[in-house]
């Protein structure tokens, strides 16, 4: 029996470095479906908080910054672009000391509930691929696809590693191992959507996967769901 065709709600969860980026924004591509990096938003948030020399140990004050914050993202040919306050911080987001500072924000309920309702928004026609930390298990709970993604820390910081060095930034690897592990930590025992593999979640280790494969992989059981453009 032929599979109606659907736009589904695919998202791909997993700890920093597991590989949600490049493999949802290709999974993206291949489907004709709309990319949602929902990091980008929390990353952006913590810039914002960065450059104004907020207290991040103020929680109020963090969820204030994070309702003050006019974040663009745009799909572009080359990649997602991030706006914040109408300047491009693409690559700003990505750099060591965001990531450094972002558990606080992360771990705020007032951060969390401010971009909630604009992740949302996004999926409400289907025809999504959402990538973070919990997308399937609390912004799309009712996904028809969800995968989390895992790998080892060794890989997915000497990943972070080349990411940042093809950007002209040289970092230590342990210093990468050090802030990924206690970002893991941050993630997963945070009170407000931790960090977590959803029940009903596929697992995929991409410790030894190409991002090729990875893609295939998640494609595959897409389809096998009835996704279509």
């Amino acid at each position: 029996m032929e599979i109606r065709k659907k736009r589904l709600i695919i998202t791909i969860d997993g700890p920093a470095g597991s590989g949600k980026s490049t493999t949802a924004r290709r999974v993206a591509e291949q489907l004709g479906y709309l990319y949602l990096d929902s990091g980008a938003l929390y990353r952006a948030v913590t810039l914002a908080a960065l450059r104004r020399g907020a207290d991040f140990g103020n929680p109020d004050e963090l969820a204030s910054i994070a309702r003050e914050c006019e974040i663009g993202l745009v799909f572009a040919s080359t990649g997602l672009k991030v706006y914040l306050q109408g300047e491009e911080v693409s690559e700003e987001i990505r750099l060591p000391e965001v990531a450094g500072a972002i558990g606080p924000v992360a771990a705020n309920p007032g951060v969390r509930q401010a971009l909630l309702s604009q992740q949302r928004r996004l999926g409400e026609n289907g025809g999504i691929v959402a990538e973070g930390r919990d997308m399937g298990s609390v912004v799309f709970p009712e996904a028809e696809v969800k995968v989390f993604l895992v790998a080892s820390i060794e890989e997915r910081a000497r990943r972070r590693r080349m990411e940042l060095a093809a950007k002209g930034i040289e970092v230590d690897l342990e210093e990468l191992i050090r802030t990924i592990a206690k970002r893991d930590r941050d993630d997963s025992g945070r009170e407000i959507s931790p960090l977590c593999k959803p029940e009903d979640a596929l697992e995929l280790d991409t410790t030894s996967l190409t991002i090729a494969e990875q893609v295939e992989w998640i494609v595959r059981a897409a389809r096998q769901r009835g996704a279509g453009a």
